[in-house]
Parts: C-alpha cells; sequence; structure tokens
C-alpha cells in the first residue's frame, strides 16, 4: 500500500516555523538597539526616585549644590507632576509615546537652551493628519492635558513651599546643626522653588506656542472650532499669570516669555 503524503500540511507547517523564526530574530534585534524590551522605557529608569534629577539639573543650571537629603513623600510627588508639564507638548512621535522614549530634559536656564516658539505649531501642521480639523482638536487637547495638569501640580507646590517655610523657621531652633546639615536643607528649598519656577516658566512658553499655532492653523484653515481653542489657551493663560503659589526667586529675576 502507497505511503500516504501531506505535501500541503508540511508546506504550511515549513511557512508557519520560518515566520515564528522572523519573529523571534526581529523581536531580538530590537531588544538588542533598544533602551528596553520592545523599546520600552529601561525598568531601571522606572523607580520611586526616577524624576529626582529635575533638583539636581535645576540647582547645578544656576551654580547651585543640590541637596544629599532624601525626597519627602510631598517633594518626590512634586517632581513626578512636574515632569509632564516642562517636557515639550507633542515632542515625540506617537510610536515613541507608547514605547516610551524617557530622557532627562535641560533647565530653562541653560545657557544653550533656545525657546522656539513656532516648533510646536510647525510640528503639528507638518505632521500628516487627515484634515485640519484633527489638528484643532490636538491643539485643544493638548491645552486642555495641561488645564488638567494645572491644579495637582500647584496643590503640591504649595505643600512643599509651605512646608520649607517651616523648614526655614525652623533652622534657628534645632540643635547642634551641622554646616552639612544646614548647607542640605537650604539646598533643598531652593532647589523646590526652582523647581515650581521651572514649571511657570514651561507653562508660559507652552501658551506661546499655542498661540502662535492657532494663529497659523487660522490662517491656513479657518474654522469655527478656533475659538474653542482661544477660550482654552485664555483659561490656561489666566492660570499661569495667577499661581496659587509664587515660590521665591533662587536667583533674581526669573526668566518669563510672553506672547
Amino acid at each position: 500500500m502507497p505511503q500516504t503524503r501531506f505535501p500541503i500540511w508540511r508546506s504550511r507547517s515549513g511557512r508557519r516555523s520560518s515566520i515564528a523564526l522572523s519573529l523571534v530574530l526581529a523581536t531580538a534585534a530590537l531588544g538588542g538597539c533598544s533602551g528596553g524590551d520592545l523599546g520600552r522605557t529601561r525598568q531601571d529608569f522606572l523607580n520611586d526616585d526616577m524624576h529626582r534629577w529635575i533638583g539636581g539639573e535645576a540647582t547645578s543650571s544656576v551654580g547651585l549644590r543640590a541637596s544629599q537629603f532624601q525626597l519627602t513623600d510631598s517633594e518626590r510627588l512634586l517632581r513626578d507632576l512636574a515632569y509632564p508639564l516642562i517636557e515639550p507638548p507633542h515632542s515625540r512621535p506617537a510610536w515613541k509615546s507608547v514605547f516610551g522614549d524617557y530622557k532627562p530634559l535641560p533647565s530653562p536656564w541653560r545657557q544653550q537652551v533656545v525657546f522656539d516658539r513656532t516648533m510646536y505649531g510647525r510640528t503639528l501642521i507638518d505632521e500628516p493628519h487627515r484634515s485640519h480639523s484633527s489638528r484643532y482638536a490636538q491643539l485643544i487637547e493638548d491645552v486642555r492635558d495641561d488645564i488638567t495638569r494645572f491644579e495637582p501640580f500647584f496643590a503640591a507646590a504649595v505643600r512643599v513651599i509651605d512646608l520649607d517655610r517651616k523648614r526655614d523657621a525652623s533652622l534657628a531652633h534645632i540643635s547642634q546643626l551641622s554646616p552639612r546639615e544646614h548647607a542640605d536643607a537650604v539646598a533643598r528649598m531652593q532647589e523646590n522653588s526652582l523647581i515650581v519656577q521651572w514649571v511657570q516658566q514651561c507653562l508660559e512658553r507652552r501658551i506661546s506656542s499655542y498661540r502662535w499655532a492657532l494663529e497659523r492653523l487660522v490662517l491656513q484653515a479657518p474654522d469655527t472650532i478656533a475659538a474653542d481653542a482661544d477660550r482654552l489657551i485664555g483659561e490656561l493663560a489666566a492660570q499661569t499669570a495667577n499661581p496659587p503659589v509664587a515660590a521665591q526667586p533662587v536667583i533674581g529675576a526669573a526668566v518669563s516669555v510672553r506672547g
């Protein structure tokens, strides 16, 4: 009796094996050339103090030393809430937002940092969109996200700055206060104040960028939805101009961007 053969089954099996092998090799290649698996943010970045660098960057950029004190829960929250506000809005392609592209950012006091208020608008207009309405929708979403982030950040800032005032008042009454402890306490207060100023400046820059983008959208593709975007930008501007807490400037006049 002749031997039964299954050429079609074997062909499909071989094809499946080839596809599986290709996927494995592709995954390995991606993992080897990225910060983490499939380009996601490396796990060693994801820790409770992952935003501690913000304070160190702020102080070092103006020639001050960072405090060696551990972060309190409130100070850690302040830094966590600050990062989304100091990162330029819509600064990463969608795929990087999914897979992760976490990196430290230079503070506005760095001499080499140049603010370009047109960058956001040019990126928004140049990126492929199905219609100009979707560009308006993206602008409105970005502004609304900032409005949503505003209150939680400044609520944390109010608490941190208030506790720093109490810390400052207590320095004269702490027994056997060493010069190093005094320096670290002062450095932490300066650090916290600079972070609040950093966010304030970034919000002013965002508002300037949003207004430039809206003007160009209205110029290129007038739409009644522009009124909604303008109203939201005005709301964010009003909140930014009257923050719940004003951090004491550490280095004189803070950098300010209007427009």
